[in-house]
């Protein structure tokens, strides 16, 4: 499978990203059977997250076999200091891992969310110190919706995020806010 650089981590990250919401909804035998799958055909990354149901307690006992093969990323919700602290200790306890590779603010889909998630007291201060007990790798931002390029860009200016992922396909390419926009963003990230 193809491989690409992602973002600054350095990591060749397979171009198919195991996305493990779907494993959080069945049992750990079937979770494992569809990572299996994943991993033969050259898959090298899993997203995963605390909002996709059992996914973490899915996945953290196949990745204890395959640890070393696997770039593991994460996310959270949370927008606070203290939020996005216990919410990371609780996935790395799920995921039985003592680090993530990534770990991204989620859903920061408006300024306001920027706003909140990067003020003193926000999530961000969480995942710095997080970093700084090894805790995790990099950090990264991730979101959905129109102005995710708008808000992604703005965030590029208040902090140096390691990853950016947001949506770019060929309905949201049409809207030419959404491409101009996105054009920006990416030739930021190149920059």
């Amino acid at each position: 499978m193809e491989r690409r650089r992602l973002g600054r981590t350095e990591h060749l990250s397979s171009v198919v990203i195991f996305g493990a919401a779907a494993v959080g909804m069945v049992d750990e035998a079937t979770a494992a059977g569809a990572l299996d799958r994943a991993f033969a055909a050259g898959v090298n990354h899993i997203d995963v997250a605390p909002s996709y149901g059992e996914a973490e307690l899915r996945v953290g006992p196949w990745l204890a076999q395959h640890r070393n093969d696997i770039f593991l990323g994460c996310k959270t919700r949370e927008r606070t200091k203290d939020g996005a602290g216990k919410e990371l200790r609780r996935s790395l306890e799920r995921l039985r891992m003592d680090h993530v590779d990534l770990y991204q603010l989620h859903a920061v889909t408006d300024m306001e969310t920027l706003e909140e998630t990067l003020a003193p007291g926000g999530a961000l201060d969480a995942i710095l110190e997080a970093k700084d007990e090894g805790l995790l790798r990099y950090i990264g931002i991730t979101g959905h919706g129109h102005q995710a390029p708008e808000v992604f860009a703005e965030a590029l200016r208040r902090f140096d995020f390691d990853t950016v992922m947001f949506p770019l396909n060929p309905v949201l390419y049409a809207n030419p806010a959404y491409r101009r926009d996105a054009q920006a963003l990416l030739s930021l990230c190149r920059e």
